[in-house]
């Protein structure tokens, strides 16, 4: 008998971990991707600038997903299995005084030696096509068409999982089922504006790794350097500033520099002192993550038909976070190789 060929867009991890289960169950899986490279939200980027010496320096900012907790049993043992592979490290970062109190214990999990090595790690084997944004389906009597910018990306496949997020996922969903594509659409997703930077480390606190400010437009502030497998600069701090979803939601559609010059003010107002900026960019997360009031797992936490061989899932469905995100992947593929059966 041959092998169910399903076809699996977005390599984030919600698709990374269903293109894996359903692999290893059987089935002959293509991933697609729009970006560059796999991982979604856990994401880094490398950045170069000039340093005063004139010497080109490298560094790498987990500009997404900053790091991650785990409580789930079976989530756990996958975490703790791809520590022991080299996958993952234990973070347990200094806190900044005047941070609001994490709602469970401050220790993180981050991927090694980058965010998206866990989700590379998750494809190793199966053919990914990346820089290949989907953008409609068609049903046909020899199974789905997968179809970018009006061309044929592939086709004959038994199923699609759609690993996207829900607004994207609706327009996808629309034509053939639009129940779920209201549903997609009215999924809550927050934004996330985000500043990478480079200052001198002389005016950069040095007993702490991590902030949670109460007030203003700053949620996150790290120092990237102190994470496990990112290599300091000597001089120099790496910060990674994550702008609360309210304030990105108010700048959505902000120019970049303007966004850029407020985050660094935020910065100084939060230190108490300005900061030389040896190199900054910014970068807009429009689908950054669900609202914790919205956190809770829809039933199922996935999406599945199996008459029409269409699923979709996702941290929208399966909860907040890259364990929701992986927990629904999961669900997904255990639906669809458990058999028949349409459900949500």
């Amino acid at each position: 008998m041959n092998a169910r060929r399903i076809a699996v867009i977005g390599a984030g991890m919600s698709g990374a971990a269903c293109a894996r289960l359903l692999a290893d169950a059987g089935c002959a899986v293509q991933v697609f991707d729009k970006s560059r490279g796999v991982g979604g939200r856990m994401a880094t980027r490398r950045a170069e600038w000039p340093a005063a010496d004139g010497q080109v320096q490298q560094v790498r900012f987990d500009h997404g997903v900053p790091g991650f907790s785990a409580h789930a049993a079976e989530f756990l043992r996958f975490v703790e299995q791809a520590a022991r592979d080299g996958l993952l490290a234990r973070w347990v970062p200094r806190l900044a005084p005047g941070s609001y109190a994490p709602l469970d214990d401050a220790a993180l999990w981050v991927a090694t030696p980058d965010m998206p090595a866990l989700c590379r790690a998750l494809l190793a084997g199966l053919p990914l096509r990346t820089q290949c944004a989907v953008d409609a389906l068609q049903r046909t009597p020899a199974g789905w068409r997968l179809l970018s910018a009006g061309s044929v990306v592939g086709e004959g496949f038994d199923a699609v999982v759609l690993a996207i997020p829900p607004a994207q996922a609706a327009t996808l969903l629309q034509p053939h089922q639009a129940d779920w594509a209201r549903r997609a659409q009215a999924m809550p997703m927050q934004p996330c504006w985000v500043l990478m930077g480079v200052t001198t480390a002389d005016a950069a606190p040095a007993d702490w790794d991590l902030a949670w400010p109460t007030e203003g437009p700053l949620g996150w502030v790290l120092r990237n350097e102190a994470k496990p497998g990112r290599p300091p600069a000597p001089g120099h701090a790496h910060w990674v500033l994550q702008a609360t979803a309210r304030w990105s939601l108010t700048h959505l559609v902000a120019p970049a520099a303007e966004v850029q010059s407020a985050l660094q003010a935020a910065l100084a107002a939060w230190l108490g002192q300005p900061q030389q900026w040896q190199h900054a960019a910014v970068h807009r997360w429009r689908y950054a993550s669900v609202p914790r009031a919205a956190g809770a797992p829809v039933a199922g936490r996935c999406a599945w038909d199996a008459a029409l061989g269409l699923g979709v899932c996702g941290d929208a469905w399966g909860g907040s976070g890259v364990e929701g995100a992986w927990s629904s992947g999961r669900a997904l593929a255990t639906a669809i190789t458990d058999g028949p059966g349409t459900g949500t």
